[in-house]
């Protein structure tokens, strides 16, 4: 078993896997209803300002990137994806969700919502991390070769060599579109667009 850092470590006790394997399961039904709550609980808290809107939003838009790449990249229960961004990270979706919440934890000016968002981060995806890695351990054999290669979150800084014989993938604009991952594009300008609503409601 390893790390974030994609490092070994001990094994722990069957129930504690049985209790991490039964958590990471109703993390998985609870995080998109946690996720609205929260979005409540992020706008009370909000207190931002031009500077500090402009600030998250050079976090945010990295973020954006990443998944962006990465979706173009995924084919879900086909294929394990090894190319672009996931040459660098197994987990570029969820490093491009953490930046974006960086950002948007910048932009609120509020240290709770930055704790909030560390809390739900190892609370709730950590544990969908770790289940999501055990299904594609099953499914696709090739895939502890390539943990061994590439980190869980942290990217490494040059990209893991694929086998000579194999063609790299390149983005497709059609996966793209299939994941409607522009919908993270336009979830970001609404919160953004947001944010400066609450800034001209409690402007002095």
């Amino acid at each position: 078993m390893t790390g974030l850092d994609g490092t070994a470590e001990a094994v722990p006790f069957p129930s504690v896997i049985n209790c991490m394997a039964e958590w990471s399961q109703i993390a998985r039904r609870i995080r998109v209803p946690l996720g609205f709550l929260f979005a409540v609980f992020y706008f009370w808290l909000a207190r931002p300002s031009w500077r500090s809107v402009a600030l998250g939003a050079i976090v945010v838009v990295p973020g954006l990137l990443v998944r962006a790449l990465a979706s173009g990249h995924v084919r879900k229960n086909e294929s394990l994806a090894t190319s672009g961004p996931y040459a660098y990270t197994r987990n570029p979706l969820y490093l491009g969700s953490l930046l974006m919440g960086l950002g948007f934890a910048v932009a609120a000016r509020s240290w709770w919502v930055g704790v909030a968002l560390v809390a739900m981060f190892f609370a709730i995806y950590v544990p969908v991390i770790l289940d999501e890695e055990t299904f594609l351990r099953q499914k696709f054999p090739e895939f502890d070769e390539y943990a061994r290669r590439v980190p869980r979150m942290l990217p490494r800084l040059t990209p893991h060599s694929t086998d000579a014989n194999e063609t790299p993938a390149g983005f497709s604009l059609d996966l793209y579109l299939k994941h409607r991952e522009y919908n993270a594009l336009l979830g970001a300008l609404a919160m953004i667009a947001a944010l400066v609503v609450r800034m001209e409601m409690f402007r002095p």
